[in-house]
């Protein structure tokens, strides 16, 4: 598996890879990721910064994105990652999340949050042992398609304080 940056992938091959997104899982994103115009803005150079997993195939299997909080706020930005169900369990969140906290580090952010539904154990763990910590917890925060209510973790990391852990990790070296 290789990251390219999300610019790199084809309008096409974007639109195939959220259709296999399940329904379920795509109401609780912000973008409506199914219309043609979200997917070219994703193309399109901008202040987020966005990469691509691709597989051995050439399939795009994961996107992540972090995107710049604004004003009071602009130390902060927000991470979004999706996984091609097919090949979830594999390592390659965990591979996009490090991406992005490098992404992170170069935008010049030093606080990066990430929004997880409350029942999503595996990707709570998956960010907690990134270093991300839990910072709040908004009870009924999103409707799911079938109108129930659903609770929100949020999770953040401190990009400065935790870089030096990061490098004596390797955390680079295993993200390029």
């Amino acid at each position: 598996m290789r990251l390219i940056p999300a610019s790199e992938v084809s309008s096409g091959q974007l639109s195939e890879f959220f259709g296999r997104i399940p329904d379920g899982e795509q109401a609780f994103l912000k973008e409506n990721i199914r219309d043609p115009g979200t997917v070219a803005a994703w193309r399109r150079p901008g202040p987020a910064r966005r990469e691509a997993a691709i597989d051995e195939a050439g399939t795009l299997v994961g996107v992540v994105t972090v995107i710049p909080e604004l004003g009071w706020s602009d130390h902060v930005g927000q991470l979004q990652l999706w996984v091609d169900p097919a090949h979830r369990g594999q390592g390659i969140g965990r591979k996009l999340a490090r991406a992005a906290l490098l992404q992170a580090l170069g935008l010049g952010l030093s606080k990066i949050t990430v929004e997880v539904v409350a029942d999503q154990q595996p990707a709570i763990n998956m960010f907690t042992s990134l270093g991300f910590d839990p910072e709040a917890l908004l009870r009924s925060q999103i409707r799911d398609r079938n109108g129930d209510f659903r609770d929100l973790i949020i999770l953040a990391h401190m990009v400065d304080e935790n870089w030096q852990a990061f490098g004596a990790t390797g955390i680079d070296d295993e993200v390029t």
